[in-house]
């Protein structure tokens, strides 16, 4: 799953969120120095990264892209997934989206010393274009397509996935609303267990 997700998972705890959000940008064990929460926020991102790479919804979403993006299709359905998240974030949440996406913000530059450098390069952008927000829109998801071509040197085609999003709208968002039944029940009870611990 992509940035929103992964966020909205970690449910209402700040330290968690952190984790989550930024563990992408953290190699192997290297985050020991971190605290603690923050560390489980990480090992919960990584239960959800295997959870929905062997999902088979997710496998069927996969297969709906176009040949050419190889072994992008991975990173082209969490951003598309994020979308229906996002679009759909009424149904998943009491919080109005843009409120929930300042408040995140806001939390990430409130604890900008324990960010990782590639996620404190990346946090300026992400909050001048307001990405959590944006993802709702085709338009916000095809500027976000058209970034990850850019950081690709053009490799991914990923700017051409906006086609497929719009020839499947209605096969990806029934899949992610199937599939993230699945990933809410997971995630709620990895975060148990990892709390817990």
């Amino acid at each position: 799953m992509n940035f929103l997700a992964h966020i909205y998972l970690s449910g209402n705890n700040d330290e968690l969120k952190i984790g989550n959000f930024i563990a992408d940008g953290i190699v192997g064990n290297k985050y020991k120095h971190l605290p603690i929460t923050v560390q489980k926020g990480i090992k919960l991102h990584r239960k959800i990264d295997s959870f929905t790479d062997t999902h088979p919804i997710v496998r069927k979403s996969k297969k709906r892209l176009h040949p050419r993006y190889r072994h992008y299709n991975g990173v082209i359905i969490d951003i598309l997934y994020d979308h229906y998240l996002a679009k759909n974030w009424s149904k998943y949440s009491d919080i109005e989206l843009n409120t929930y996406a300042q408040q995140f913000y806001t939390l990430l530059t409130d604890n900008h010393e324990i960010l990782p450098e590639k996620i404190k390069k990346l946090l300026p952008y992400m909050i001048k274009d307001n990405w959590l927000y944006n993802y709702r829109t085709i338009e916000g998801i095809e500027t976000v397509l058209i970034g990850m071509n850019k950081r690709t040197k053009n490799i991914s085609k990923m700017n051409l996935a906006i086609e497929d999003l719009q020839l499947y709208y209605t096969d990806f968002e029934d899949d992610f609303t199937t599939f993230f039944e699945d990933l809410r029940n997971l995630s709620s009870e990895q975060t148990k267990i990892i709390l817990n611990k």
